[in-house]
């Protein structure tokens, strides 16, 4: 159990670095928060600073999701420490200790999970994610919908015994997740007015 408690601590520690408000700070001078959709995830970033500031969040925040896999998998010696551990960075991402518990919703942070916990997995994953937003140009459609359909593909891959079972635990928390933080965007795409990619940045905070 030692082993559990610290790979969730050091996750969780590490989900809360908030590098969305860090890079705000630094690119803008003010709370990213303050402005689009209010959260610190990639897609915030990129409609309020633009795609340089952006793409460095989005490493960041993958890294930070990678990181307590390959510690629980590598350090550990344990799939289930490891599953653990990513799971707990998306918890920090979103409810960040070191920002107030005001983060972003989760998905690239979700994507670093599985990266770090079957890297070879994950290249599918951004295909998926391609495969929705070029299209439709919402980014909210990539994570509601193409979180669920990764999650079916490591579920099916785990019951066949090609992936460790906890892989797929992973993967049901992280839509449970993902898909409550998108709760809003799901309204207003139900609505129509979700704001498409690139737009949005200049509207007040909506959750």
């Amino acid at each position: 159990m030692g082993d559990y408690a610290a790979n969730i601590v050091l996750g969780y520690l590490l989900g809360s670095i908030p590098f969305g408000l860090i890079v705000g700070r630094i690119w803008l001078g003010n709370d990213i928060r303050d402005a689009g959709s209010g959260k610190t995830g990639t897609t915030n970033v990129l409609r309020t600073a633009g795609r340089l500031p952006a793409a460095l969040v989005m490493i960041a925040d993958i890294a930070k999701g990678a990181a307590p896999g390959v510690i629980g998998r590598y350090v550990f010696d344990d799939d289930g420490v490891a599953a653990a551990g990513a799971t707990l960075a998306i918890v920090g991402h979103i409810w960040p200790v070191f920002a107030g518990f005001r983060g972003g919703r989760g998905v690239a942070t979700a994507f670093g999970g599985i990266l770090g916990l079957s890297p070879l997995l994950s290249l599918l994953f951004p295909v998926v994610g391609a495969a929705l937003v070029i299209p439709t140009r919402y980014m909210s459609v990539m994570s509601v919908v193409g979180t669920p359909i990764c999650a079916v593909i490591i579920a099916i891959l785990a019951i066949a015994g090609y992936q460790p079972a906890a892989f797929a635990w992973y993967a049901a928390a992280a839509v449970a997740l993902i898909e409550y933080k998108h709760i809003p965007n799901i309204r207003r795409l139900l609505a129509g007015t979700e704001p498409k990619l690139g737009r949005g940045g200049d509207r007040p905070a909506t959750g």
